[in-house]
């Protein structure tokens, strides 16, 4: 009687077991199935933004700003590795006060090779992304700006606003323009990136900011969150605009750029934001 119990004890405890083993190998199966079918090869798709797609920055050891870890402005010193110039067409003007604050710089509007602001200061006491100590830089005026901004951000609304790429040199932006024709090839470059001399971050008067809604990542559904539609109603009084507009693509040259800000000063800003015009359109109106 006792072996009998015993045996079916042991019956019931191996079947049990059975049940167990083949329930993980029915979830492992499973999971293995789901992965194949979400899980999509990497394809070719355009960048959304003015600067290489990162993962999720680590904040005790973030990722470089620019392809290949530090800005490099001299040449390489392997001459095969020389970084491209790219070409611009023959009726770009070159901006002549590049300090002027209300300088319009875009693809029509150059700055030289050579121009670096005299006034940039290191963003302390402002939260930022990256540890880039070159992108983490801005002119003096647009800085000080820039930190009543964040501090208004916080204490109106709990927003904590971050810094991602402040001031970048020409030969950084070359690097960046270079890094999207290799991964993404010309046509889609010249769609999302600027070529070198063209992007308005080497004035030191442009900042593209995140928040922890958005992983501290750039994409434009940041003009969805409540950070970034109190930065598109609220920026002008500290004088910044929104730079790129939502479907202003064939004035500006750039798609919808909800975290990228210029600083314009508080007057200006303001008739910029105010006409609903675009930095280019309202500078025509006025001229």
């Amino acid at each position: 009687m006792k072996n009998t119990r015993k045996y079916k004890k042991r019956r019931l405890f191996i079947t049990m077991a059975a049940l167990v083993l083949i329930l993980v190998v029915v979830v492992i199966y499973v999971e293995g199935r789901l992965k194949d079918e979400t899980g999509l090869p990497p394809t070719a798709e355009e960048p959304v933004h003015e600067e290489p797609v990162e993962e999720v920055p680590d904040k005790e050891n973030p990722v470089d700003e620019v392809p290949g870890g530090e800005n490099k402005d001299n040449e390489n010193e392997n001459p095969a590795e020389k970084p491209q110039e790219p070409s611009t067409p023959d009726d770009v003007n070159m901006v002549e006060d590049p300090a002027a604050i209300d300088a319009l710089v875009n693809k029509k509007n150059n700055l030289s090779s050579t121009y670096v602001p005299e006034d940039l200061v290191k963003l302390e006491g402002i939260p930022t992304v990256l540890e880039n100590p070159e992108i983490n830089q801005l002119r003096e005026t647009a800085y000080i700006a820039l930190k009543d901004l964040f501090q208004a951000a916080t204490d109106e609304e709990g927003y904590e606003l971050h810094a991602r790429s402040g001031y970048r040199s020409y030969g950084t932006q070359r690097d960046l323009y270079n890094s999207y024709v290799k991964n993404h090839g010309q046509a889609a470059a010249d769609k999302y990136s600027a070529k070198p001399g063209q992007s308005e971050h080497q004035t030191g008067l442009s900042m593209d900011i995140t928040c922890a809604a958005m992983n501290f990542q750039l994409d434009d559904t940041f003009g969805n969150t409540d950070e970034g539609k109190w930065v598109s109603e609220n920026a002008h009084r500290f004088g910044f605009i929104v730079r790129y507009p939502k479907g202003k693509e064939d004035i500006t040259g750039y798609f919808y750029e909800p975290w990228h800000i210029r600083y314009l000063g508080v007057e200006l800003a303001t008739k910029v934001y105010e006409s609903g015009l675009t930095l280019e359109e309202y500078m025509e109106s006025n001229m």
